[in-house]
């Protein structure tokens, strides 16, 4: 994982006076009087809003705690998606302002000396930054045929950013982890609306947790973490969902057996074969957590249903990006999946990152369906049928996109 200064970033300085203003900006400007149609089979209206702190034109899904998807046609203006623009998703009520100069990350657990960080002992320790892909384990879930409770996602609960601050393992290093460690567990300030219901708590098992890659960060594309992002500190773990990239850290908890906790060992499971993928209305079978992406491409400068123009070559671009690895390749089709030509890749900015591609497509009049896949660098390709699973999770088929030329 390179430092941030040598992929050409600079890491926001820790100050008492940057922290504040993000944490506690003025809501920006009142909801935008819109609806956009994100392609459900039924009841794909939302409508957009600009009405939450440090974001601008979000799609509302739920106001409290709030869940706000990012358009797709962000997607097309830059690698980074923008931190006003980035996607949403809260499972409980969380504070609305914190003091940075307050705030301290617990360490406990199976470790030799427990530990209480503030924000300026963190920032004593080596910096680093690394590009990757946030996903909500639901991305897409709207888009299930037969369709399925939950979040009604389209394609727009992910982003990519910059993300900055140093690596768990090092942390972890401070308190002196035991031997025998199983799993590391991690809380944020956010707590149940309901007294009975357990706090949101996800583990890594330990050989993940002190690898290189797993940072505690407090910074996103240059700026500290908007509020709404888990501001001022949150987990990141490339190449997993981000259900366990929790938001504003303020526990970590070194564990010497599994954890047993409801959102690890009840929530968030998906069934246990390599697609998450069963028939609607079999039984359920063995399941396991949801934990890596899979590679997926999907193409955002062309909206499900457009009208296109005629012209000798109908360009098709969109983001990719390989799971936990890189992208190898994107190619194109428009013949079902009868043949396939090859999209050019934008800058590689590591495993975790999107990478956005640009094609063309020759299309004479009438009606296409769009296909764009992806291959990692693992060798892992998108299938071309989508899985479908009871929780909605780990969408991994190609998306088609239905277009007219005229």
């Amino acid at each position: 994982m390179a430092s941030a200064e040598t992929r050409g970033y600079t890491i926001p300085m820790l100050t008492r006076r940057t922290l504040i203003a993000s944490a506690l900006a003025a809501p920006a400007a009142a909801q935008v009087e819109r609806s956009v149609d994100l392609g459900f089979a039924d009841n794909g209206m939302r409508p957009t809003t600009r009405a939450f702190p440090q974001k601008g034109e979000m799609i509302l899904q739920r106001s409290t705690p709030p869940l706000l998807e990012t358009p797709l046609s962000v997607f097309d203006a830059a690698d980074f998606t923008p931190n006003d623009r980035f996607f949403v998703r809260w499972h409980y009520p969380f504070p609305l302002a914190v003091d940075p100069a307050r705030h301290r990350l617990r360490v406990g657990g199976h470790v030799a000396k427990p530990l209480s960080l503030s924000l300026a002992d963190l920032a004593r320790l080596p910096r680093v930054a690394i590009a990757a892909v946030n996903q909500c384990a639901g991305n897409g879930r709207g888009l299930f045929n037969p369709r399925i409770p939950g979040a009604q996602w389209a394609n727009g609960a992910m982003g990519n950013a910059l993300w900055e601050g140093v690596r768990l393992k090092d942390v972890l290093a401070l308190a002196g982890v035991k031997g025998g460690a199983v799993a590391v567990r991690f809380g944020g300030l956010d707590t149940p609306g309901v007294e009975a219901s357990p706090d949101f708590e996800k583990s890594l098992p330990i050989d993940h947790a002190l690898t290189d890659d797993v940072l505690v960060a407090w910074g996103m594309n240059g700026q500290p973490l908007p509020l709404l992002n888990g501001f001022p500190l949150r987990l990141v773990v490339p190449g997993w969902y981000s259900t366990y990239w929790i938001k504003m850290l303020d526990s970590i908890t070194v564990l010497d057996k599994a954890d047993e906790g409801f959102w690890m060992a009840k929530a968030y499971l998906q069934p246990a074969n390599p697609l998450a993928d069963t028939q609607p209305g079999a039984p359920a079978g063995s399941r396991v957590p949801v934990t890596t992406m899979r590679p997926r491409a999907i193409v955002t400068n062309i909206a499900d249903g457009a009208k296109q123009p005629p012209r000798a070559v109908t360009p098709v671009q969109g983001v990719a990006f390989g799971g936990d690895h890189g992208v190898k390749m994107v190619e194109l089709s428009a013949d079902g999946g009868r043949s396939w030509v090859p999209a050019q890749l934008g800058p590689d900015h590591g495993r975790y990152s999107f990478r956005r591609f640009r094609g063309g497509l020759a299309l004479p009049a009438g009606k296409h369906i769009i296909m764009a896949r992806t291959t990692n660098t693992a060798g892992v390709a998108q299938p071309l049928t989508q899985n479908w699973n009871p929780s909605g999770y780990n969408r991994a088929g190609v998306d088609p996109v239905r277009v007219e030329i005229a």
